[in-house]
């Protein structure tokens, strides 16, 4: 009788030891807090992407939540800034000059290439890009 309960109570045991030594397994990860109806959801920014300029000109622009990375492409080839949004326009330094990008239209960019076109960003007179 005595190698009967000693039969079932090693393995018992060396198990249990056993357990206390093997890895956890893997928790969930908690459940994202739900946003609560007070906090304004940032949408995406309709001027991120691309944006084309005449003769392979463009703009990029990259980012949200207010810091923008944009890689402006002229005849030279591209050149990076780093941009901060302010409502629908984005400013950014160029060359010691303060700048804005903005919506606008293809007039509103004072280029012959671009003026029948409705969906485009302004920097300067002379200086735009287009979707359409």
């Amino acid at each position: 009788m005595h190698k009967t309960k000693r039969g079932w109570l090693f393995p018992l045991l060396a198990g249990m030891a056993l357990a206390g030594c093997s890895p956890k397994a893997p928790t969930a990860a908690p459940a994202p807090a739900p946003i609560a109806a007070s906090q304004p959801v940032q949408a995406a920014s309709p001027l991120l992407g691309q944006w084309n300029g005449p003769e392979g000109t463009s703009l990029r622009i990259d980012g949200g939540g207010g810091k923008y990375a944009l890689t402006i492409r002229n005849l030279d080839g591209p050149r990076t800034f780093q941009g901060r949004g302010e409502g629908d326009t984005i400013h950014f330094d160029r060359d010691g000059k303060a700048l804005t990008i903005r919506p606008g239209d293809g007039a509103a960019s004072g280029m012959k290439w671009l003026a029948d076109k409705k969906n485009c960003v302004v920097i300067e007179s002379g200086e735009g890009y287009c979707r359409d």
